[in-house]
């Protein structure tokens, strides 16, 4: 049995994986904005309820994210960028995941390997942007990516068997992507839960600090 951390809980992926974590036996910590007050946008929202929790886990994974805020969709291009829109990104995207990471040696274990793993997107990648648009998302993106990639630094200074990873979970059905699917191909998030819990279970401490999709693979930065 895993004790295991959901931040996000109440979304799509991350009500997935945690009711597949419960199902197959580990012991679930979740914590939502709708259903505990966590507020991953605010400092002493994320610091009270991450220092109420005293206990260690084998996982801790933060599913939060949206791709609109606000009412404000992806931009279709860098003409449509508001300032607004880009900070509600930011905030939501790259700052929360940060504010959860500055906890994050206080809930891994020091004496052995527990993962660490901030739910990030294919787009947030600068080597794999051919097309541009979604300027907002895809910079927060890019920044979480760069938030992770130093924290996994850090954190092995003291946690040397850490793992600390993004992830890019697919295009998963959820009512986060709903008006954007389009034609792409997605999966339930059944199945996106199934997919990563099966990449966070194959991870080991020499892959820390890197983006991985949901099969495994390396994501470019």
């Amino acid at each position: 049995m895993n004790r295991v951390l959901i931040i996000g809980a109440s979304g799509g992926i991350g009500r997935a994986v945690a009711a597949t974590c419960r199902l197959r036996g580990d012991e679930v910590v979740a914590l939502s904005r709708s259903e505990d007050g966590f507020d991953i946008t605010d400092e002493p929202s994320v610091s009270a309820h991450l220092e109420a929790v005293q206990e260690v886990f084998d996982l801790v994974l933060v599913a939060t994210g949206a791709l609109e805020i606000g009412g404000a969709p992806p931009e279709k291009s860098i003409k449509s960028v508001t300032a607004k829109a880009m900070m509600d990104q930011f905030a939501l995207n790259a700052l929360g995941p940060a504010l959860v990471l500055r906890h994050a040696a206080a809930l891994l274990p020091r004496d052995r390997p527990a993962v660490m793993a901030v739910l990030s997107a294919r787009v947030g990648s600068i080597g794999d942007n051919r097309i541009g648009g979604w300027v907002s998302y895809r910079s927060a993106k890019a920044a979480v990516n760069q938030v992770v990639h130093t924290a996994a630094i850090e954190l092995t200074r003291t946690h040397k068997h850490s793992i600390c990873v993004a992830l890019h979970p697919g295009t998963v059905a959820t009512p986060f992507t709903e008006k954007y699917l389009g034609r792409h191909p997605s999966v339930p998030a059944e199945e996106a839960a199934e997919n990563l819990l099966k990449v966070i279970g194959g991870l080991s401490p020499d892959q820390t600090g890197g983006f991985y999709d949901w099969a495994g693979k390396e994501v470019p930065w």
